[in-house]
């Protein structure tokens, strides 16, 4: 067998693998998922599911003061991503920024009255997809072991 096929079959086997399989299925369901939730939040509260994130960290703990960085890091945006987020969340009047005390270089991010109203439309939207393919296709203890499981993984990555 020449070095070319030997590759060729090497390749092959690789992406066949059940590490890229299991993976892939991963990757596809959770791509899937955000994808269906995106349209039912576009559809219902004319908010995209980014969007609907950062409603979820600001009306988590109201009093919280939560900086335009922080939003970033933790939906993993960049700083520029998540100032052209704001400005739009801003422009329709779902939050409002507010100068950070002591610090003039900081902007904090707060929700409004219009934003936590379209939060709870939206929560109740996401949660009706939520149930139906996250939930529903699996049996409790089945359901029970993959949330287990994906906490496991957030740790270890967190961790490491």
């Amino acid at each position: 067998m020449n070095p070319e096929n030997r590759e060729n079959d090497e390749a092959a086997r690789v992406a066949d693998s059940r590490l890229v399989h299991d993976f892939g299925l991963l990757i596809k369901a959770a791509t899937r998922l955000e994808q269906r939730i995106d349209t039912a939040l576009r559809k219902e509260c004319e908010i995209s599911h980014t969007m609907f994130e950062v409603l979820i960290r600001l009306c988590r703990h109201p009093d919280e003061e939560i900086s335009q960085r922080r939003l970033a890091d933790d939906l993993t945006l960049t700083s520029s991503g998540v100032t052209r987020l704001i400005d739009r969340m801003e422009g329709s009047g779902l939050v409002r920024r507010v100068p950070a005390p002591g610090d003039r270089r900081s902007v904090l991010v707060e929700s409004t009255d219009r934003g936590r109203a379209v939060f709870l439309r939206a929560a109740a939207a996401h949660a009706q997809v939520v149930e139906r393919y996250f939930v529903a296709p699996l049996t409790s203890a089945d359901y029970g072991r993959l949330t287990h499981s994906l906490g496991e993984i957030e740790k270890a990555l967190r961790d490491s």
